[in-house]
């Protein structure tokens, strides 16, 4: 009995978020894809923008290259390039500034003696020193296109908007299954979850690049801190807790790449996953105390404690094949009928979610039959390694901030040598994975009700096989490249 009704309340839990999502679409509805309300009216104001970087040789050029085809005065633009780079970036970095200068435009390269405070030693350096009274940001894989300054000043139409998020498309999905399916996940968050809050007045945070801030909300609310992986969350919650609003203009888009490594998507993942509860724990305690209304509240409290559902996740693949063998061992069987209306409504909430992301980010339909299915299952198959990243968090235990490398097409081999360290081959996602399977043979040999458990049990067995099949053959690639240098 007491397996049993851990078992429930965590599977109630798990889906009461994924219903949360569902209600996020649903404040969707007949809401087009936000633009900004109006062109900047008076005198343009001077802008600065920053561009944090960090080992791109693959890609700094490209970047440097799209921030001087923007089209502003030059002479109301300043470009920051806040270098902590150590291999051949600085050298290519070094080359198309001089170019760019020779060109008019007002470029300045930073760098530090040490690389404290990571992304965010590096962003509060360069604002000490930024003319701008607006500050956009830019990541190493992103391509600005040349109107993006004018499309993002006209969310600036309040005084008190402190900054404007733009959302990210994604240049290289088809390369591989794994970015076509980091397409669907991150469509979600972006289509649906940043665009219902905005539009609903609920907190939500900047994404770290393609977006701008006004500099006095910056300054107001403590500027960049790096005491948390996730710096912009941080100073995200920090500004909104001092009145600054923020808006979330989907209608304008940002090209960027996503991980084609799985040991790139892993670290991004477990990053973003424990940086978020450090910054749960650094600011629950103003957030309680502010007095914000209670819808905006609750938003905060799903946003935060999202990532903590990875642990419950963990927890339900583990009981699930033993609540099986004790309900058919106990004689319960009118529990599979609460089985089943709660993990088709779980399952049922993601669907629409994805779908609407889907829908609203432009994604052909084509290919959704089987990118939904599988990116959930992914999702759910990250448990493991987003688990560990949380559990870090609560426990206090401080890491560094690992870059999620990124390269061109151009240089996919090359990038071969660029890549992200080996890390554990997939073993937990695996033995998870077969527990599963081995919860759906007793399923089939007990037969009655325990049927119905079978798509559910051979689904979460998917998404940790998933996982731990891809970990596994990035392993054996890199052991074969670690022979070639031999």
């Amino acid at each position: 009995m007491i397996v049993l009704a851990l078992y429930y309340v965590t599977l109630t839990l798990l889906v009461a978020y994924a219903a949360h999502r569902l209600w996020l679409s649903l404040l969707l509805l007949g809401r087009e894809p936000a633009v900004g309300r109006r062109a900047w009216t008076g005198e343009l104001p001077r802008v600065t923008v920053q561009l944090p970087l960090y080992n791109e040789q693959f890609v700094a050029e490209r970047l440097l290259r799209s921030v001087a085809a923007l089209d502003y005065p030059r002479e109301l633009l300043e470009v920051q390039v806040l270098d902590d780079s150590t291999d051949a970036t600085a050298e290519i970095v070094d080359r198309v500034a001089e170019e760019l200068r020779a060109e008019g435009l007002a470029i300045r390269v930073l760098r530090r003696g040490e690389r404290t405070g990571y992304k965010a030693g590096a962003l509060a350096q360069g604002t000490e020193v930024a003319t701008g009274a607006f500050i956009a940001i830019f990541d190493a894989d992103f391509v600005p296109g040349p109107a993006f300054l004018h499309e993002v000043l006209r969310g600036f139409d309040d005084a008190k908007v402190g900054m404007v998020q733009a959302r990210w498309e994604h240049m290289n999905l088809g390369e591989s299954w794994l970015t076509q399916l980091q397409g669907v996940l991150l469509d979600g968050h972006f289509a649906v979850e940043q665009a219902a809050r905005s539009a609903t007045g609920r907190f939500f945070n900047f994404n770290g690049t393609a977006g701008m801030w006004r500099r006095e909300a910056i300054a107001e609310a403590g500027g960049w801190q790096g005491d948390t992986l996730t710096e912009d969350l941080d100073l995200s919650y920090r500004a909104q807790l001092k009145g600054w609003r923020f808006r979330y203009l989907d209608g304008v888009t940002v090209p960027a790449e996503v991980p084609s490594d799985l040991g790139g998507f892993v670290s991004q993942q477990q990053r973003w996953a424990k940086g978020s509860v450090e910054t749960l724990l650094k600011l629950w305690r103003p957030i309680v105390r502010a007095r914000l209304p209670f819808a905006v509240w609750r938003e905060a409290a799903v946003h935060l404690t999202s990532n903590l559902c990875y642990l419950l996740t963990v927890l339900l693949a583990l009981l699930m094949p033993a609540a099986v063998w004790l309900r058919a061992a106990g004689g319960w069987d009118w529990l599979w009928m609460v089985d089943v209306a709660l993990l088709a409504a779980g399952g049922g909430s993601l669907l629409v979610f994805y779908g609407t992301a889907a829908r609203r980010a432009g994604r052909p339909l084509a290919g959704l039959l089987w990118q939904l299915p599988l990116a959930m299952a992914l999702d759910v198959g990250m448990s493991v390694q987003k688990s560990r990243a949380v559990v870090e968090a609560l426990a206090g235990r401080r890491s560094a901030f690992v870059r999620t490398p990124k390269f061109s097409a151009a240089a996919a081999v090359a990038a071969k040598a660029y890549a992200l360290p080996r890390r554990r081959a997939g073993g937990g996602e695996l033995a998870l994975s077969l527990w599963l399977i081995a919860g759906a043979g007793a399923a089939m040999l007990e037969g009655r009700g325990a049927y119905t458990a079978l798509p559910f049990l051979l689904f979460f067995g998917l998404g940790f096989g998933l996982v731990g099949a891809a970990a596994q053959q990035r392993e054996r690639g890199l052991r074969r490249l670690d022979w070639a240098r031999v």
